[in-house]
């Protein structure tokens, strides 16, 4: 009886041991993906539009100023410019260098059949982040976002958790309300 008591101990022990370390290989909290930069299905430069051309983020991302969410613009947003632009960056003006990330957009769109864009600023389900409410009260994307200007490929670049955006509220220059309630 003894010897199974010790047995069972053990094994529970050593369950135990090996759960606490696979969950000790990646401890992120709840929202803090911090550093994801997953492939997309073209290879979309921020750098080129929001750095090169200076476009501004809400040129596309024109539900943020409205809606809780920013969303990914449609192909209908790139196809403003991409109707006519189907050269690479950077080809000299009479030349022709087609783009295959550009081919893929147009052929998505003449399809009608979309992209499958991988999200990356995920936060939970019970949370609401209201963007048109910080992009009125003049929030930088960058603030959030990083220096999306400068990303190739976009990644997530803070931790989106709570106790970022409570750190956020609770600077100085952010003194908004929590919740409808003044700050401290």
């Amino acid at each position: 009886m003894r010897v199974r008591t010790v047995a069972i101990t053990g094994a529970v022990a050593f369950g135990a041991s090996l759960m606490i370390f696979a969950l000790s290989l990646d401890t992120r909290l709840l929202g803090d993906q911090s550093g994801y930069k997953p492939a997309q299905p073209i290879a979309y430069s921020h750098a080129l539009h929001a750095g090169e051309l200076k476009m501004d983020c809400l040129f596309c991302h024109t539900s943020a100023e409205s809606s809780r969410h920013a969303g990914i613009p449609p192909l209908s947003t790139c196809m403003k410019c991409h109707e006519t632009v189907l050269n690479r960056a950077g080809t000299p003006v009479g030349k022709s260098d087609p783009s295959p990330e550009i081919q893929k957009l147009r052929d998505a769109y003449a399809s009608g059949r979309g992209l499958d864009w991988v999200r990356i600023h995920r936060l939970p389900a019970h949370v609401i982040f209201p963007h048109s409410r910080h992009v009125r009260a003049g929030l930088a994307c960058q603030t959030c976002h990083g220096d999306v200007q400068g990303m190739e490929r976009v990644e997530q670049f803070m931790s989106l958790t709570m106790g970022a955006c409570l750190a956020c509220h609770r600077a100085e220059h952010h003194k908004q309300p929590l919740a409808g309630r003044p700050p401290p």
